[in-house]
């Protein structure tokens, strides 16, 4: 048997910067959660197809970790990816709550593609693996580089780590999600049209303590989904006080703990 840890991540703060090619642009940065993970698996099966166990939730085609192993196939052409699969199945144990804002489609994708790259001895190099990622969803290429912390810019495939303070934060989840599409496109139908890069395009220099001090009379500001989210899902208002932040676009809240 082989494992992989797939950790979930949250945003301290997310920019839109702008729509290009159907999708937005963005400017984020991205704490990973070393407490927090779903587990990936490859076990011994003979499969006649490529299966995966713990997600019967999710139509197989829609499973980002099928994605990933299509986009794998389709950049290596390596027979060897094939053969591993008719004979060991891919488990989940999912740990990541579902359309939370946690990233953890993303991180199963990614680390599906670090443990194949490796058990299936395919020698790619991280930014090309991450380049794969891409193709399957727009945060899998931040778990391929596995940084704790990173700014992620553009379609979220420009991945630059970054040296900030050690930063605890406590979650929580409403017993509900949040669908990505429709926060974007009330996004896109309300707020789009008032996007400027002015206010915030050196946040990716300083740390998240000094960003902070810069929307302490707002801290909605640290999230440009927070407010289209609310259209779409109204209780969302009603879930934490000032001290929590909207993490992505999912439902997750979180606050920092105090050194």
């Amino acid at each position: 048997m082989y494992t992989i840890k797939a950790f979930a991540k949250i945003n301290l703060y997310l920019k839109i910067t702008g729509f290009l090619d159907g999708y937005h642009t963005l400017e984020s940065r991205f704490l990973r959660l070393d407490d927090l993970y779903d587990t990936i698996s490859f076990m011994p099966c003979e499969c006649k197809s490529f299966t995966i166990e713990g997600m019967d939730n999710v139509e197989l085609k829609n499973n980002t970790i099928y994605k990933s192993f299509v986009a794998l196939n389709n950049f290596s052409g390596n027979l060897d990816i094939l053969n591993f699969f008719y004979h060991h199945k891919v488990v989940v144990n999912k740990q990541i709550p579902t359309l939370a804002g946690l990233g953890g489609g993303s991180s199963d994708a990614a680390s599906f593609l670090m443990l194949a790259n490796k058990v299936c001895g395919l020698n790619i190099d991280t930014p090309t693996l991450a380049t794969i990622g891409s193709r399957v969803g727009a945060d899998v290429a931040f778990f391929v580089y596995n940084y704790k912390v990173a700014n992620v810019s553009g379609f979220g495939e420009i991945i630059e780590p970054f040296e900030e303070d050690d930063i605890e934060v406590e979650l929580f989840t409403p017993d509900f999600g949040c669908d990505t599409a429709l926060v974007y496109k009330a996004f896109k139908d309300n707020f789009l049209k008032n996007v400027s890069q002015k206010s915030f395009e050196h946040w990716k220099k300083i740390k998240f303590k000094d960003i902070l001090e810069e929307v302490s009379s707002d801290r909605s500001l640290l999230n440009d989904l927070y407010k289209a989210a609310t259209l779409v899902y109204p209780k969302l208002k009603t879930q934490k006080n000032e001290e929590w932040f909207f993490s992505g676009s999912g439902s997750t809240f979180f606050k920092l703990n105090k050194r």
